[in-house]
């Protein structure tokens, strides 16, 4: 049942639990688009891992208010306030696709907290420096992403009249998708219950707006907020060598870094691919952490 928590600003997050209620909890940050709904593990898996899973819609998206104006470090405020109000003292943090840089904020900003940190295929910051930040990117994320960082704010309508569509159709805007996508991926959204889960999650991303989807590409081509080399978590960064919707060099860019992590770029695999690893990942990040080296 989706809880709805208030924040001190006088914003609305919706949150839902999956697996094991005594168990080790885990917050899952959903991908651009998405939504609490997931894609979210098995059941089975989450119960022989032991897993609490949290998942909440980022503001903006699903039945959470926005908040306009934010940019990725303030997403660690939320999820401290939706730790407090869980009775959570410690935890870690899941983020894959657009919530993996969510991932990493929380990392850097909650090190009290969070007692390590996956981002699976996540994005590098778009200030880079070093990093071909579209080398192996499609075409039409490409142009998203010229079109955020040249316009900003003016793409709003545009996202707007997309987010209606798929609102209308979800079922079209993942048959669009499936076009663009790798055989490996294909494999994957191919999957009778992967296509359900994508067409729940994107429906209820658009629920009532597009507002969550600008705000995470305007957050995203900004500033995050917070420095990479803060994070002291240990840290996984997963990547499909063959991703064209995030290419794996901002995981190896990011992995340069980040001196608590450790990153793995699967060959043959790639977007998609990293609701596969999901099991594998849970268990890795329910492991006990080591103290971590106080900052000054």
């Amino acid at each position: 049942m989706t809880r709805v928590v208030s924040t001190a600003d006088g914003r609305e997050l919706a949150v839902d639990e999956w697996g094991v209620p005594t168990g080790f909890p885990v917050f899952l940050l959903h991908g651009t688009p998405g939504s609490r709904l997931g894609p979210i593990p098995r059941p089975m898996v989450l119960y022989q891992r032991g897993i609490r899973l949290i998942s909440f819609d980022r503001p903006g998206y699903g039945r959470s208010d926005r908040r306009r104006g934010r940019v990725v470090a303030d997403i660690a405020d939320d999820v401290r306030l939706l730790a407090d109000v869980l009775g959570l003292e410690r935890f870690a943090v899941l983020g894959r696709s657009g919530g993996g840089p969510h991932a990493l904020a929380c990392a850097a900003l909650l090190p009290g907290r969070a007692t390590r940190a996956a981002a699976l295929v996540g994005l590098a910051p778009a200030e880079a420096e070093g990093l071909d930040w579209f080398e192996g990117m499609a075409a039409s994320n490409t142009r998203e992403y010229m079109a955020v960082r040249g316009q900003g704010p003016l793409v709003a309508d545009r996202l707007r009249s997309i987010a209606d569509r798929i609102r209308a159709d979800p079922a079209r805007h993942v048959a669009n998708l499936f076009a663009e996508l790798t055989q490996s991926d294909r494999r994957v959204v191919l999957e009778s219950g992967m296509r359900r889960l994508l067409l729940e999650t994107f429906q209820e991303a658009f629920r009532t707006s597009a507002d969550g989807w600008i705000d995470d590409l305007l957050a995203f081509c900004a500033p995050w907020g917070f420095e990479l080399g803060d994070i002291v978590v240990p840290t996984m960064l997963w990547h499909g060598a063959n991703d064209t919707f995030s290419p794996a060099g901002h995981s190896r860019w990011l992995a340069d870094r980040i001196p608590s992590s450790t990153v793995v770029v699967q060959p043959g695999s790639a977007h998609f691919a990293a609701f596969n690893v999901l099991p594998d990942v849970l268990s890795w990040l329910a492991r006990p952490a080591a103290p971590h080296p106080e900052r000054n």
